[in-house]
């Protein structure tokens, strides 16, 4: 028989980030950091019209590029959120959750050869979804010295004549870093003197501390090179809904959506109407959960300069970053020890790239009373390699 796959897939390497929690899984008393999903349930309001959906048999399908109802709530969303206008009907399309968006996006906006700049440590769907999309992805190395933030001097080293897509993955996952104003003009002027296009994903726009979250979109001249994702997985703690969105230029959105109805039909019905809800009425539900992750993130913080861990303060999303080269070790070999000696899940930093080799991403998605008894075990384990260095 002839062999049934893809070299293309074979060769696609399997996320790194559920190993650790799938182990920790079965083993008794073990606590897992280790993976990104909100610890809140959905506000009820959004169940509650979940279930009334349901009830009333609101079970057909929505349109292709989904519900206009959600749609206009969405526009009016992100006009209140990062000053963006965008057309419900010809420049929205919802999916099943933001990576159906990066999926589509890039299949819709590359040919074979094209070359999309990644910068990593970052979420690990952006490489393989490149790959299958017949482009090529350039590992673009974020600088622990620049917060992990991106710079046009990064930039400048990896960009060519066949770049065409940037990657901005912020807030970040893994690091937690984000971008400024401030940060984002001189990468929006980059941008527009090599005639690029931005795969922005805002997944997290939500989830930012000390600072509002700035869309690239919003800056002079970059709305129509910009391809905006965002979702209700993070900020609305909606995992399981698995509903996302995108809005960008007409010439991309009807493109995407055409592949949309042929792959998915549309984004699932109940879950639409339920995200309606959320974004009507839900934004005090979800500044609750804004801050008590911010109270998680400044007791992470706290502890780690306690023990002498070294970790940048990171602004968005719910990770931390925390350094661990100085134990000698890699990453994988941290992660492993401290999961077989102290039961304690992590993801070692290479699963978000090999730049992220000497890090962990811990996240603190997780109560109080778990975070602090995961710390007090990260400590004795700490405590433990640095007896074994003197």
């Amino acid at each position: 028989m002839r062999n049934p796959l893809s070299k293309k897939i074979v060769d696609i390497q399997p996320s790194g980030i559920r190993k650790f929690f799938d182990v920790a899984n079965e083993m008794k008393d073990a606590i897992s950091l280790g993976v990104g999903e909100p610890d809140f349930d959905t506000p009820w309001r959004i169940r509650e019209e979940g279930i009334f959906t349901l009830e009333k048999g609101r079970t057909f399908y929505t349109s292709n590029a989904g519900l206009k109802e959600l749609r206009q709530e969405i526009c009016r969303y992100l006009e209140r959120k990062i000053h963006v206008s965008y057309d419900p009907i010809k420049e929205t399309l919802i999916t099943v959750g933001g990576s159906e968006a990066i999926d589509v996006g890039l299949r819709c906006m590359l040919d074979p050869g094209d070359e999309v700049l990644i910068p990593q440590p970052s979420y690990v769907s952006y490489l393989p979804c490149t790959i299958m999309a017949d482009g090529v992805p350039v590992v673009v190395p974020l600088q622990p010295e620049n917060e992990f933030k991106l710079t046009v001097a990064d930039l400048e080293k990896y960009t060519t004549e066949k770049t065409k897509i940037l990657i901005m993955p912020f807030p970040n996952n893994p690091t937690g870093s984000i971008m400024t104003k401030e940060d984002l003009r001189p990468v929006a002027e980059f941008v527009k003197e090599h005639d690029l296009y931005v795969l922005s994903d805002e997944i997290y726009s939500e989830l930012t501390y000390k600072t509002q979250h700035v869309s690239i979109a919003s800056l002079p001249g970059m709305r129509e090179r910009t391809l905006v994702i965002n979702g209700f997985s993070k900020g609305f703690a909606m995992t399981g809904w698995r509903l996302g969105y995108c809005c960008g230029p007409e010439v991309l959105i009807e493109q995407m959506t055409k592949l949309h109805q042929f792959a998915i039909m549309c984004a699932p019905t109940n879950s639409q109407y339920a995200a309606v809800e959320g974004l009507r009425n839900c934004e005090d539900e979800v500044e609750e959960m804004r801050k008590s992750y911010d109270q998680r993130r400044r007791f992470l913080m706290h502890e780690f300069a306690r023990m002498g861990l070294e970790c940048f303060e990171p602004f968005g999303a719910f990770y931390v970053f925390p350094s661990i080269r100085e134990f000698g070790m890699s990453s994988e070999e941290f992660a492993t020890r401290l999961l077989e000696e102290e039961k304690v899940a992590v993801v070692p930093g290479t699963a978000f790239g090999e730049c992220g080799e000497g890090f962990l991403r811990i996240s603190y998605a997780y109560s109080l009373e778990d975070l602090k008894e995961a710390l007090g075990r990260l400590e004795s384990f700490i405590r433990k390699l640095r007896k074994e260095q003197a």
